[in-house]
């Protein structure tokens, strides 16, 4: 009488399918993660254009900028002002319109948003400020104030 051999996997054999499995994770991960901050950043740039769109129709009835939540229709209080699940309007800078004899400079306004206090964007340290200001003018900052617009705004 012949003994059939059990068909089966050894130890061996299964610690390189989790091997394997372990290289595969390692690299899918963080490009995942990646990607999933990249399309967050979609969010910071939608609130900033609806911000600039209400300062511009403030401006097109007051004739002015404002700088106050309340007026550009954002509840009461004072910034920042949550807009989604990971981005706050941290300031909005205004400098109003200067006339002289000859000439009226317009205002101007600059738009800032940053992550949320205990939002995962914390950790998107490459673009960790966007701003707009009154021009369509598109910058971003890193987290330690180098330009980083390249990347953040393409």
């Amino acid at each position: 009488m012949h003994r059939s051999r059990i068909a089966g996997f050894t130890l061996i054999e299964l610690m390189v399918v989790v091997v394997i499995i372990a290289i595969l994770a390692s690299i899918a991960v963080p490009a995942y993660t990646g990607s999933v901050r990249k399309s967050r950043r979609t969010e910071a740039k939608t609130a900033l254009a609806d911000l600039a769109s209400r300062e511009e129709r403030y401006f097109a009835t007051q004739n002015l900028y404002s700088a106050s939540p309340t007026a550009l229709q954002y509840g009461t209080g004072s910034w920042p002002v949550a807009v989604g699940t990971y981005y706050s309007i941290s300031s909005v800078t205004v400098t109003q319109a200067a006339a002289s004899a000859t000439t009226t400079t317009p205002g101007t306004y600059v738009l800032q948003i940053t992550p949320s206090a205990g939002s995962p964007q914390i950790s998107d340290t490459a673009c960790q400020t966007f701003q707009l200001d009154q021009t369509g003018k598109q910058t971003s900052l890193d987290s330690g104030g180098a330009d980083s617009t390249a990347t953040c705004w393409p």
